[in-house]
């Protein structure tokens, strides 16, 4: 009986057959970017880099997972995530930019824009929806007098809806300062206002 499948013809290697070596992989040059003249010289966060190398110490060699408690600290240092701030996380993690882009942007906690010295975010998820998000959004515009999406033209609070902020079972969930509350209704949104504006 035949054989069903056909058997693969194996390639003839081309010229002498000597493959050429792999080119190394091209590591950031930390040292080059920060000496260039124009955006890339300036250094608002670069005295962070030690610290990010006492994080990346908690992980294994070569992992990314140190991205993003690097990008969290690299925010509290610069107050949100500039290209700057990317790049120079980047650098001292040895990733691309654009690999702490794609974390930057999976996180409703990761801020791409400047923000107020104040983040209200409101969870619009199904279980926070069905509990009255809506309305809770709604209130806190009214209340601040702008749009989710903006910052308060005093520069103090930005109001955000934002996607699942992992309290399903205490919706409507609304983080203050990455401090959260719970439960939270229209008629509630007065007072939280009051109190971070005291």
């Amino acid at each position: 009986m035949a054989d069903p499948l056909p058997r693969a013809v194996p390639r003839r290697p081309r010229g002498d057959g000597d493959l050429p070596a792999p080119r190394p992989r091209r590591r950031p040059d930390r040292g080059r970017r920060l000496s260039r003249r124009g955006d890339g010289g300036h250094r608002p966060v670069s005295s962070f880099y030690d610290e990010v190398q006492e994080i990346r110490a908690r992980y294994p060699e070569g992992s990314r997972s140190a991205a993003l408690p690097a990008l969290r600290l690299a925010q509290e240092k610069h107050g949100w995530l500039s290209r700057q701030a990317l790049e120079e996380t980047a650098d001292a993690l040895e990733v691309t930019p654009a690999f702490c882009y794609s974390v930057a942007t999976f996180y409703d906690m990761l801020h791409l824009e400047p923000v107020g010295r104040h983040t209200i975010d409101v969870c619009t998820n199904l279980p926070c929806a069905l509990c009255g998000a809506q309305q809770v959004v709604e209130a806190f515009e009214s209340e601040l007098g702008i749009r989710a999406g903006e910052t308060t033209t005093d520069g103090e609070i930005t109001l955000r809806a934002v996607e699942c902020l992992g309290g399903c079972g205490y919706a409507t969930v609304v983080a203050v300062d990455d401090r959260y509350r719970q439960h939270v209704r229209a008629e509630t949104v007065p007072e939280i206002v009051e109190d971070v504006r005291g």
